[in-house]
């Protein structure tokens, strides 16, 4: 008896290991995605030692030449589009020191800020006679910046493998075959689909804002009907992203393996943990297609520096017109049948 169960152990065993192997667009996922997620993160935050101090700079760019202070080692100097917008970060010691050397140079310090009071001090040994501009206001809190973060990172995955996999499962069981005899047509179906899972998710991460919010009292500064516009539309585009992934495939390894391939990316350049300030323009440019990214750049904006519609506006289109695309992509290439 013990014979038999082992042959029939070892011939399932066998025939699921044939049935991975002959895969081959799964086997090339599940042999390249960690490769290329090593490689990727090593070029992209490799190489130095991360600097001590971070300094706004107002320019397009970083020219090491044009003040002494600019050459010293351990700091990190990045670009500051705009005035306001750097002494909003010295404000919120996002950044330790904003510098202006167009004409007389001048400089804005956070006097609450201790690494402020440091690269003050680094600034004058350089070159003395810089003006100075004081500024003042409480760190943001990495919990503040983190809390939007996780709550994105959650609507992410709910969006894409709660939705993904749904659809994946109806089509092999032949729920979808059925359904292809009535006149439901597929973007209705897909419309259903989005709208089900947008409710749940909308209803979860409300039940986590306000509990999470109750433990930590983060720091929320802008509107809540705003943020929960933000929510609606980032949701809306994930979901249909989702969906234009599962839209076709039948492979549940497939499946998993190209939304792992949009998870892991989003998850590390989206800004979930860490802000990409200072990171190559081309780091910068690859973040800015994921819609996480958008969610994110908006609900801080709201959150943290109490943004208003103007403020976040291209956000709001960039993920209206993807959750359409997406939408669209995937009722174009929708498929019912599994085979």
């Amino acid at each position: 008896m013990m014979a038999g169960v082992t042959q029939r152990l070892r011939a399932v065993w066998h025939a699921r290991n044939l049935e991975f192997v002959r895969d081959r667009s799964t086997l090339l996922f599940t042999l390249l995605l960690p490769l290329m997620l090593v490689v990727a993160m090593g070029f992209m935050f490799g190489g130095k030692d991360r600097p001590l101090f971070k300094i706004g700079v107002l320019a397009t760019s970083i020219d090491k030449q044009a003040h002494p202070f600019l050459r010293e080692r351990y700091v990190e100097f990045v670009p500051i589009a705009s005035q306001a917008e750097g002494i909003q970060k010295v404000t919120h010691q996002q950044i330790d020191l904003l510098l202006d050397l167009h004409g007389t140079p001048r400089y804005w310090v956070n006097t609450d800020s201790p690494k402020g009071y440091i690269t003050e001090k680094l600034l004058l040994a350089s070159a003395a006679g810089a003006q100075r501009e004081p500024v003042t206001g409480a760190a943001v809190r990495y919990v503040d910046y983190l809390f939007p973060g996780i709550l994105g990172m959650n609507m992410m995955f709910s969006c894409l493998f709660g939705v993904g996999y749904v659809v994946l499962r109806y089509r092999k069981s032949g729920f979808l075959k059925r359904l292809h005899a009535t006149p439901l047509t597929a973007f209705e179906f897909l419309t259903a689909q989005v709208l089900s899972r947008l409710a749940l998710i909308l209803f979860v991460t409300a039940v986590l804002y306000a509990g999470i919010g109750a433990i930590i009292h983060f720091h929320s500064a802008g509107s809540l009907l705003l943020l929960l516009l933000v929510a609606v539309l980032g949701a809306l585009s994930m979901v249909a992203l989702g969906l234009t992934i599962a839209a076709r495939f039948s492979s549940e390894e497939l499946v998993g393996g190209l939304l792992n391939l949009l998870t892991w990316p989003m998850m590390l350049l989206s800004g979930i943990w860490f802000s990409l300030e200072g990171s190559p323009p081309w780091v910068r440019w690859i973040a800015g297609i994921f819609p996480l990214t958008h969610v994110l750049d908006a609900a801080r904006a709201i959150m943290l520096d109490g943004a208003g519609m103007a403020q976040i506006a291209q956000h709001l289109i960039y993920l209206a017109v993807t959750a359409v695309a997406f939408l669209a992509l995937g009722a174009w290439s929708f498929r019912w049948r599994y085979d």
